[in-house]
């Protein structure tokens, strides 16, 4: 799976957001000069994840950007989806919806399997434990082996 810039800029925008303890408004420009962002492509981010519920905006003065949901309640699968849509696709379509011929019947099972690995942790972790800086024990204990840190 490749994660896009758009992904990994939603999150880290998520992150600010959800890390007020005030919960009051944050703006865009502050949320791009902190994470680093290009502003309009944190405009069009923030707008996917408004369509998603995820965030809502505030006009005015003291306006910005707040979660729209408990930070506790959206995962990183929710917003992946959120901004480029399911987590695994072969060709555009979701792996069950793609067929083979008989030979190469066993690569559909790979595709959903890979799909269910990601859901195991793209559903296990949420905005809050990203903000708050601890992951849930299953997914900390993931990155403890030292071959998942190794490209190959």
């Amino acid at each position: 799976m490749r994660v896009s810039a758009k992904s990994d800029y939603a999150l880290r925008a998520l992150i600010e957001i959800a890390r007020r303890d005030d919960e009051a408004p944050v703006s865009a420009e502050e949320i791009g000069r902190l994470q680093e962002i290009p502003h309009g492509f944190l405009q069009s981010i923030l707008a996917d994840l408004r369509r998603a519920g995820i965030v809502m905006s505030q006009r005015g003065q003291s306006g910005g950007w707040r979660m729209g949901r408990a930070a506790a309640e959206v995962t990183v699968a929710d917003v992946i989806r959120a901004v480029d849509g399911p987590l695994v696709s072969v060709y555009g379509l979701r792996p069950e919806a793609v067929s083979y011929n008989a030979s190469a019947e066993t690569l559909q099972q790979v595709w959903v399997a890979a799909r269910s690995s990601l859901r195991g942790v793209f559903e296990g972790v949420t905005i809050q434990h990203l903000a708050s800086g601890a992951l849930p024990a299953d997914v900390e204990r993931l990155t403890t082996d030292t071959d998942a840190w190794q490209s190959h």
